[in-house]
């Protein structure tokens, strides 16, 4: 039974949780909570809750039917297309709606409301990021297409009526624990999650750290720090492709060098909001001639936060003009990761940099002009009104120049010490886009035609769009709308007193890197670099390479391969890039200057054979002896940079030393002799066994309770989330289950005549705490198991597998 755990958990553990929360403005409404007739006991859902309803509706146009299974997956079968997103809008909001809207909240920068001041910093940072903004430009660009806006609005009918069913007591028990209740959808609701999306996948850069890194270090240190391209990386388009003349001709600056290598720079502190910089994925698909089967194969895992309730919502949507089956967003209509009776596709994400900053020149502190291109300009203004919980409203007044929005000034910073300069954002986001057509042409796709057409829409955030198709095609594109830049362009701040800085046009789409029906009958993806050196335009940097490595090299020696051998590969723990670390570690480790304890530890190092599995100690010992490793090399050359910088990514300094063990860096400036590599390997390793040996002590040392992964519930509430969890793997496994990251979607397609797909998600499909379908996936996903996936047909609606149906009628 889960109700009685439920309610002790809400009861207890939560109210003390919630009250002494810092981030909530007033306690908890213990009355309403703890109510008999409207509080948390109405969330303790039975066992065998049973779903069936007869609903009707006067926004349907015909009859929807929707058969339940027994994991709460929803097979949607409706007459009218847009009947079928009304329905999915109305699940949604039955299943999820305290997390659509939490997530919308956040995105429009309105948390304040809820919150109270505490949240005034995230809110006044995303509406100077321009997320409104953002949301109100796609939007006007969705609802020009006919199609578009009828499918959003049937949507944002459809959660809507959910929402008007509701009473009291029977809202979401977050609503019960902080005092609100959900307000009316909207189509820019549906428009901020998309921009929220992009924030999270598109919003990594480090313009001001690498501002700041520029102006500390030299040239020539600076190019040993941070590489554009690793060596060692096997792109997403293979080395060697041959790629046209540019069709954008982009110049650089003359003054581009010698505007950031200057000691004399001010440094820039402003150290500002950014998702996880591991949000990525691996996707590949297999051609037929690499299959057991003969026909091809698709996997995807997005790599994403892993929280309760999930980021996704599986579904099947059945019409008169598709049948699709994936996985959808709480939030938008329609299948995102999926397949349909002729195709599947998927994603990983781009990784591309698409938001820059500029310096801005106010003629005064009234901001109502700005210096570009030898004039004054008049600067225009948003005015964002930002209600706080028991508290006036606060007013912000945001500048918008030729760039976009002042994100900061003097009177805001990020919470961080700045040098009193402006800095305008230019995100690609913010311009008009119907990003959400590429779904809807991917649910109704056939072939590969229909994909290319599909995947242009997609302007931002850029993805690696993976296809495969039951006639034998396969594809993948490095797709979005992406500037034309000039090396370097974009990785600093950047002056903004004209236009010189300014992008000077869009790749053309027919000029993003692509494949399709490759020689070596495969495509991958997995956030490494796009293309080689040899791609026209600029990539950027920080892309991870290893997990790429490792996809490629298994895939490439993999022949009649099967779903089984995909399996094993989408759940694999091997650590590539402690292959080729660990034996340089060990090479230079003065055995001969370690103690007993050390040399115990020092075995582990030795004989681990480079898999991140649960039970290993190895995985542990090499972990924290690399850490400590970077430390010691690092640490005396940047103790007197400025507070906000970034230290080189790992695959620097691992290249660096397997090219030259006298790498400069590796000399501790601070000291009379000069160390060497196997100084630095020994100190580093010395350090590492002191917390090694801690980790031991507390019973720690093996990789699954060193790394402790967790599913954390959205409001960081240790008793609606699932500690502990027995998975192995980590940042450079293909199986990249980190702490509270990972894969948030495990899918594998099998485009047979008769498709056979299997699927798992660390999650369930209920919202609801108190419900057995809350978490219940979470345990197969973490053993690394999937669950069949069943594609219903309308003639299999007696089928044993139904637990409950729901029919949707016009009234």
């Amino acid at each position: 039974m889960r109700i009685l755990p439920f309610i002790i958990s809400s009861a207890i553990t939560v109210v003390l949780v919630v009250v002494l929360n810092s981030k909530l403005a007033t306690p908890l409404p213990l009355g309403k909570f703890l109510s008999p007739q409207h509080g948390v006991w109405q969330n303790a859902e039975p066992v065998n809750e049973d779903f069936t309803l007869d609903l009707s509706f006067p926004q349907l146009s015909g009859k929807v039917n929707v058969y339940l299974d027994d994991r709460l997956v929803p097979h949607i079968f409706a007459e009218q297309e847009n009947d079928a997103y009304f329905v999915q809008g109305y699940l949604h909001a039955k299943f999820r709606l305290w997390q659509m809207e939490l997530q919308t909240i956040a995105a429009a920068g309105r948390a304040s409301e809820i919150l109270g001041d505490a949240a005034l910093g995230h809110d006044r940072e995303f509406r100077r990021l321009g997320m409104v903004y953002a949301a109100e430009n796609s939007l006007k660009e969705m609802e020009k297409d006919p199609l578009i806006k009828a499918e959003c609005d049937a949507y944002t009918a459809g959660v809507n009526a959910y929402i008007e069913s509701l009473n009291e007591s029977r809202l979401p028990l977050e609503y019960k624990m902080i005092g609100y209740k959900p307000e009316k959808w909207t189509n820019l609701k549906s428009a901020l999650f998309l921009k929220y999306i992009c924030y999270d996948l598109a919003a990594h850069e480090n313009d001001f750290a690498m501002t700041n890194a520029k102006s500390f270090f030299s040239k020539e240190d600076f190019q040993k720090l941070y590489p554009a391209l690793q060596d060692s990386a096997d792109p997403v388009i293979p080395k060697g492709t041959p790629y046209a003349k540019p069709k954008v001709v982009v110049i650089a600056p003359l003054t581009a060098d010698s505007l950031y290598f200057n000691p004399a720079t001010s440094p820039v502190a402003i150290n500002e909001e950014q998702p996880d910089k591991d949000n990525g994925s691996n996707n590949w698909a297999i051609s037929g001639k690499k299959t057991q089967s003969g026909f091809p194969i698709l996997a995807n895992d997005p790599h994403l936060g892993l929280n309760l309730p999930s980021l996704w919502y599986e579904i099947q949507i059945s019409t008169p003009n598709f049948n699709a089956y994936g996985v959808s967003f709480p939030g938008a209509p329609g299948v995102v990761i999926g397949f349909n009776d002729s195709c599947a596709f998927g994603f990983t994400n781009g990784g591309r940099d698409v938001r820059d900053y500029y310096e801005i020149k106010f003629k005064d502190d009234s901001r109502k002009e700005y210096w570009f291109n030898n004039e004054w300009k008049k600067t225009e203004f948003r005015f964002e009104r930002i209600k706080i919980k028991d508290k006036g409203d606060y007013l912000d007044t945001v500048a918008y120049t030729v760039f976009g929005p002042v994100m900061y000034d003097k009177s805001f910073t990020g919470d961080k010490i700045s040098n009193g300069k402006n800095y305008a954002v230019r995100w690609k986001a913010h311009d008009p886009s119907n990003d959400l057509k590429c779904f809807y042409l991917l649910n109704h796709a056939k072939n590969y035609a229909d994909y290319s057409a599909a995947v242009v829409n997609l302007h931002t955030p850029g993805q690696n769009c993976v296809f495969a198709c039951k006639n034998g095609d396969i594809a993948l594109r490095a797709q979005g709308e992406f500037p034309a830049k000039w090396k370097g362009q974009g990785d600093f701040v950047m002056p903004g007193t004209d236009s010189t800085y300014m992008w000077q046009g869009m790749i053309p789409m027919d000029e993003v890197p692509f494949q399709y029906n490759p020689e070596r009958n495969f495509v991958s993806s997995a956030n490494q670099p796009p293309a080689d050196s040899t791609y026209p335009y600029y990539l950027g940097s920080g892309y991870t390479p290893y997990r790429g490595i490792i996809v490629n090299r298994r895939l490439s020696a993999m022949h009649s391969i099967t779903v089984d051998d995909i399996k094993k590969l989408q759940t694999d723990n091997y650590n590539v890039f402690g292959e080729m670390a660990s034996p340089v570690l060990v090479k230079y480790m003065k055995v001969n200057e370690l103690n007993s304890d050390e040399k115990k530890y020092f075995d582990m190092l030795q004989s681990w054979d480079h898999r991140n599995d649960v039970d290993s100690k190895g995985a542990t010992v090499f972990k924290l002896t690399w850490d400590r490793f970077e430390d010691t090399v690092w640490n005396d050359e940047f103790a007197k940079a400025p507070k906000v910088i970034v230290k080189p990514f790992e695959s620097t300094l691992l290249e660096a030393i397997l090219k030259d063990t006298a790498f400069k860096f590796l000399d501790n400036i601070n000291t009379p002799q000069i160390e060497k590599i196997d100084d630095d390997v020994t100190a580093a390793f010395k350090r590492a066994v002191v917390e090694l040996k801690d980790l031991e002590s507390k019973g720690r040392l093996q990789w699954v309770k060193y790394k402790d992964t967790k599913v954390a519930h959205l409001a960081k509430l240790d008793a609606f989330s699932r500690l502990h969890l027995p998975i192995g793997g980590g940042t450079h496994c293909i199986n990249a289950a980190k702490y509270s990251h990972g894969p948030s979607w495990r899918m594998i397609v099998s485009l047979t005549p008769q498709t056979e797909a299997w699927g798992v998600y660390p999650g369930g499909q209920d919202g609801n705490p108190g419900s057995k379908y809350y978490d219940n996936f979470i345990d197969t996903w973490a053993a690394g198991k999937y669950y069949p996936i069943w594609v219903m047909s309308r003639s299999e609606e007696k089928d044993k597998r139904i637990m409950a149906k729901m029919t949707f009628t016009k009234n």
